[in-house]
């Protein structure tokens, strides 16, 4: 059987960002509790909004594949991000299923590195520049 990366990528992307829109969609009608999270650590509650950037700019950037390898970095950071302070008691413990409980935010953090160090594929709307 031929090998098709450039198709692997693409459901990769679709994948990792189309369901992480789902996430975005749903913190548009309510940050309060990221809000008041990052004040509870001390950082402005205004930085709230950049789940938007997060969790819907950066995952619609990937599943279009314009300026992927950027989008993917904005992307993984967010998600690391969310597991260091909406997650940060459970990242070693185990679920009750055998599971890492934090293993969804780290299927997306690391499906977005892989992203960023693949590029796009040739099914992009952009792949002719270096963050492409």
């Amino acid at each position: 059987m031929k090998k098709n990366i450039d198709l692997g990528l693409l459901v990769l992307r679709v994948a990792i960002a189309g369901l992480m829109l789902f996430h975005g969609i749903a913190k548009l009608s309510d940050l309060d509790v990221i809000k008041q999270m990052l004040t509870e650590v001390g950082i402005p509650s205004v930085l709230a909004y950049g789940v938007f950037i997060t969790e819907l700019m950066a995952p619609l950037l990937i599943i279009i594949g314009f300026r992927t390898r950027l989008a993917s970095i904005v992307f993984f950071l967010g998600m690391i991000t969310a597991m260091l302070l909406a997650h940060s008691e459970h990242i070693l413990t185990v679920s009750e299923n055998g599971g890492l409980q934090v293993e969804l935010l780290l299927l997306y953090a690391l499906g977005a590195l892989v992203i960023f160090f693949t590029g796009p594929g040739k099914y992009a709307v952009s792949t002719s520049k270096s963050w492409d």
